[in-house]
This record gives C-alpha cells, sequence and structure tokens, in this order.
C-alpha cells in the first residue's frame, strides 16, 4: 500500500481557574541547556502595524489556505511517499503500549491501519472561547492560515503556534496576525500584529517536525496587551506522555471551512513511526496547526494547560494528529518570547 505523509495547519488558547500565574511555566529542566530560538522582526513600528492591519480584509481572511503538505524528515532528509513507504515496510512495527481511545490498530512488517477520530464543533463557552484564535499570514506570495494560543507571560502579548506556522520553505511569513475568538468572519477581539517571531533552531535549520513549535509577540491594541482583554492559558514542560487531552483549532480543509472551533479529545499516543512527537485521535485538518493541546482540561470553564501543538499528519493514516513533545527547546521559545517587549 502506498503511503504519503504531510504537515497540516491546525489550533488555539485560554484562561481560568487553574491557570498559573503570569509568567509561570511548570518545568524540570534549565532552559540555558536548550539551543537559543532563532527570532524574525515582523511588524515592529506603528506604521508597520497599521499596514498589516489594513492588509487583512474579511475577504482576505476567508480566502486564506491552509498551507501546502510537508513529510516529515528522519535524519535531516525530508522524507518522500516513496522512503516512507519502504521505512514501514522494512522495519517492525512498535504498538503503544496502550492503544489509542477509539482507534483499532492492526500492525504487521507492512501495514498498519487505523479508525479515524471525529473532530467536533466546540459548543462550549468558558474562556477557550476567547483566548483560542485564528493565525493569518503570507507566504511566498499567497494568503494562509493556522491556528494559535494566547498563554500566560510576562510581556502579556505571546501566542503559541507551530514552527511551520511562521517559518516555511526557508523564510519567515509577513502579513502575521492572530484573531482570538475568530467566529465565521466576526473578530470580536481585533487582529493583533505579531512584531518578532520565534522559532526552534532545529525547525529553522532543517524543519524537524520533532521541534515544530512557535511564538508570536503581538503588538499592544487600543492601548491594551493581549492577555489582558482576552486571557491566557498556563504552558507546560517536560512533562509525561500519554495523558488525556484535548486539541482545539480552526480546521479549514474540506470537510471543514475555517469558520468554526473544532476540538478533539483522547489519550495522546508516541508516534511509534517516524517522529518523537505525541499523536491523538483527531480529524482536524489543514489549518488546525499551531492549535494548542491541552492537559487537564476542564469542559465547564474552558481552561487547562498548554502542552504541545497540532503540528502533522501521515497521510495513510488521517484520523490520527500529531505534536511536538515539549521539552526544553519549546520552552526556550516560550521564554525568549514572553521576554520581548511590544513598545
Amino acid at each position: 500500500m502506498r503511503r504519503t505523509a504531510r504537515l497540516v495547519p491546525l489550533l488555539a488558547l485560554v484562561v481560568g481557574g487553574t491557570l498559573l500565574p503570569p509568567g509561570v511555566a511548570h518545568a524540570t529542566a534549565v532552559v540555558s541547556a536548550a539551543p537559543q530560538p532563532v527570532d524574525r522582526k515582523a511588524a515592529d513600528t506603528g506604521t508597520e502595524q497599521r499596514t498589516v492591519q489594513r492588509y487583512w480584509t474579511e475577504a482576505k481572511m476567508e480566502a486564506a489556505q491552509p498551507l501546502d503538505a510537508l513529510a516529515p524528515r528522519k535524519d535531516g532528509v525530508r522524507l518522500t511517499a516513496a522512503a516512507i513507504a519502504a521505512q514501514a515496510a522494512a522495519d517492525p512495527v512498535s504498538v503503544p503500549a496502550t492503544p489509542p481511545d477509539g482507534v483499532t490498530v492492526t500492525t504487521t512488517r507492512r501495514s498498519v491501519t487505523a479508525r479515524a477520530s471525529t473532530g467536533s464543533p466546540w459548543k462550549g463557552k468558558g474562556v477557550i472561547s476567547t483566548t483560542v484564535g485564528r493565525v493569518f499570514f503570507t507566504y511566498q506570495g499567497r494568503n494562509a492560515s493556522c491556528s494559535g494560543n494566547a498563554v500566560t507571560s510576562d510581556n502579556k502579548s505571546t501566542v503559541i503556534t507551530a514552527g511551520h506556522c511562521v517559518r516555511m520553505g526557508g523564510a519567515f511569513h509577513g502579513n502575521w496576525v492572530f484573531v482570538p475568538g475568530y467566529d465565521n468572519g466576526d473578530r470580536p477581539y481585533g487582529t493583533w500584529v505579531a512584531t518578532t517571531l520565534y522559532t526552534t533552531p532545529q525547525w529553522n535549520n532543517s524543519e524537524d517536525v520533532n521541534y515544530d513549535v512557535a511564538a508570536a509577540v503581538v503588538a499592544p491594541l487600543n492601548g491594551r496587551s493581549l492577555t489582558d482583554v482576552v486571557g491566557g492559558q498556563g504552558v507546560a514542560f517536560n512533562q509525561a506522555r500519554r495523558q488525556q487531552m484535548h486539541s482545539f483549532g480552526y480546521p479549514a480543509a474540506a470537510p471543514y471551512d475555517g469558520s468554526k472551533l473544532v476540538y478533539c479529545a483522547g489519550r495522546a499516543f508516541d508516534d511509534f513511526l517516524m517522529s518523537r512527537d505525541i499523536g491523538l485521535n483527531c480529524a482536524m485538518t489543514g489549518g488546525s496547526s499551531g492549535g494548542p493541546w491541552f492537559t487537564g482540561f476542564d469542559e465547564s470553564t474552558g481552561a487547562g494547560t498548554l502542552n504541545s501543538v497540532n503540528s502533522f499528519k501521515y497521510g495513510f493514516a488521517t484520523g490520527w494528529m500529531f505534536g511536538p513533545y515539549f521539552g526544553t527547546d519549546a520552552q526556550a521559545v516560550y521564554e525568549a518570547a514572553q521576554a520581548t517587549g511590544t513598545s
């Protein structure tokens, strides 16, 4: 059976009773042990920010498309569909100790099949409805979309997303904005323009899917900082794997259209094919990239702790979504972003 693999652009953010104080993050490792993040100044003057805001009309946002698919890398080399199929045929497959919730896994040396899960519209309320949002940017001359999440931070202006939602194909994206609470074209909390973009050196240098993490620092809007307006979710690093998780995003590829917030929930599992990422049963599509994965998520309050982001899917297992493990490299990105001023 021919197999393909691709990255899928995805998701989101939160606030509430279980949140950490601003600027505080769970961690068990020293950030200095990680390579320094790579950054790029975006719209860092008032004139540039006003230009970017004017650029994003309602029509442009509605027409923005998810990013093109990318295959994961292994040992610094981009994997082709043929290479993935050859490795899957040649290597024994290790099944997770606990199969993913709702998924039937059948393994031999030559086949892996999975029953897809469902990504449902989020109909709850709570702080998730104010802090999750869509991300828009220009990539190689065309308008594209991802998802993102506002987090607690010292500068009250930090958004966590996926690495490929800030940089891909050798260059950082332009006209980068975050729209929290996006709902069928409405922008109830405004359009927030990025002043600085950060990603891991591993993603910057070789688009290593294990480090597909990024942060954006956004400028104040009408004199107020982002999390003062929409709230922010706590973020955790170096946590245990295989936890119960909720994933959010704005999928924009069929059968979705990017107009509504969608979520998946279940117990995470370890990728046993090509990466060191964690997986979740989730049918969300392109556009949801960068949307947050939460541990300890409370559906009644809409609050949790961000611990990964939507990153990629294998084309032969579209019912699985994968996100990077948040270790010291992801923490370094967060720390660099929250220490960045916005004026």
